[in-house]
């Protein structure tokens, strides 16, 4: 059963995840920026999305882009939680997991670290 959630808490608790991120990391974040979206229209069951050129990626041509993009999908997440304490933790790893994406890891390497 899904769990019901104001739009404002769940964005709280995005913003909370995000500040589980440690500072060097936090600091080393460079134009990203972190969205919450009620679903992805071409992916419905997904839950986070980067979109962006990743910081390993950048070199000295990079400039004058669009900021990366974090989004967080609320109705996924809702869904496949069963009470607030599990969406505390779904919304952790899927920050974690989107935030990763813009240091240049990829999915096999954050599966294998327990984030997949």
């Amino acid at each position: 059963m899904a769990v019901e959630m104001s739009r404002s808490r769940f964005d709280e608790l995005v913003s909370d995840a995000l500040d589980l991120i440690p500072v060097e990391f936090a600091r080393a974040m460079n134009n990203v920026v972190v969205l919450v979206e009620d679903h992805n229209p071409e992916e419905p069951s997904l839950l986070g999305l980067y979109e962006g050129i990743a910081l390993t990626e950048r070199d000295s041509t990079y400039g004058g882009v669009l900021p990366d993009r974090i989004t967080v999908y609320r109705e996924p997440l809702l869904a496949m939680c069963a009470d607030e304490a599990e969406v505390v933790d779904e919304i952790a790893v899927t920050v974690v997991h989107e935030v990763a994406h813009h240091f240049g890891i990829d999915d096999e390497r954050l599966h294998e670290l327990g984030w997949g």
